[in-house]
Parts: C-alpha cells; structure tokens; sequence
C-alpha cells in the first residue's frame, strides 16, 4: 500500500476518534486520535516518514503531553460537587411545581423541589404543573398543597 494512502488513512481514523471524543467525552479517545492525526499529517508531508523508527517514537513522544493535557482538563472540567443531603424538616414551607398528580391515597404523585424530586400526597387531588408548598416531611416523601391554600 502507498505510503500516502496510510498516511490518509491514519489521518481520518484520528479525525473520527476526535469527532467521537467530542460527542461522547470522557472517553479519552482524544489522546489516540491525536497521535493518528499527528503521524497522519506527518506521513502525507514525508510519506516515507511511516516506515522509519521515528514513527513510533513521535508517537509515543506526542502520546504523553496528550495524556497528561487530556487529565489536567477532564480534573478541572469533571470536579465532582458533593453530595446533596437535604433534610426533610428543611422542606417544610418550601414550594415546588407537581410533575405527577397527588392524591391523598397514595405516594405515586411526584413533586420537583429545587432540582430534587420528591414522592407527595395531598390531602386534595392535585395536577400536574400546579404550584404547591410542603406542609410536612417525612423521609423522602412529602406532603403539599396548592400555593393558594398553603402558607408561603
């Protein structure tokens, strides 16, 4: 096989790593589609360059400073936030929006509170998108009412 072909060949395989890193990250196929791009680009200037020993050599050469980069900005880009813990007794009064019906019979309506979602009942059927106020707490469930009858 010619030489530039490789050499084009290792070029699109690098560019399609990359591409695929830039869709799906933290998958760290930037640091082997930044070597194939390298030897590709360096292969079609100098096609008999893929032949010699260098080759590998540049590539473990352009390999570790790519490794290193890629764990720097992943560490910055990925800090991990602690864990929320919320206390139940910290809910009551606060007000929320129903993404599933309440009823009083059952835990299966569904309250957003801040980002968290929280298993309700109410002592009135409520639907969904209408504001509510958590009245009281208990564990992970919660029971609201409707912002116009509860107190703010």
């Amino acid at each position: 096989m010619d030489p530039t072909t490789i050499a084009l060949i290792l070029l699109i395989i690098g560019a399609v790593l990359l591409i695929a890193e830039a869709l799906s990250p933290g998958v760290f196929l930037v640091i082997p589609g930044a070597v194939l791009v390298i030897l590709g680009i360096a292969g079609w200037i100098s096609p008999d360059f893929l032949t010699t020993i260098y080759a590998p050599i540049v590539g473990v050469i352009v390999a570790v400073p790519v490794t290193a980069a890629t764990l720097v900005l992943y560490k910055r880009l990925g800090r991990p936030e602690p864990p929320s813990t919320t206390v139940t007794d910290s809910l009551v009064g606060r007000t929320g929006k129903v993404i599933a019906p309440t009823s009083p019979d059952d835990l299966k309506g569904k309250v957003r509170i801040g980002s968290d979602i929280w298993s309700a009942r109410s002592d009135v059927p409520i639907s969904e998108e209408e504001e509510v106020v958590v009245v009281h707490a208990e564990g992970v469930h919660v029971k609201v009412e409707r912002v116009e009858e509860g107190t703010q």
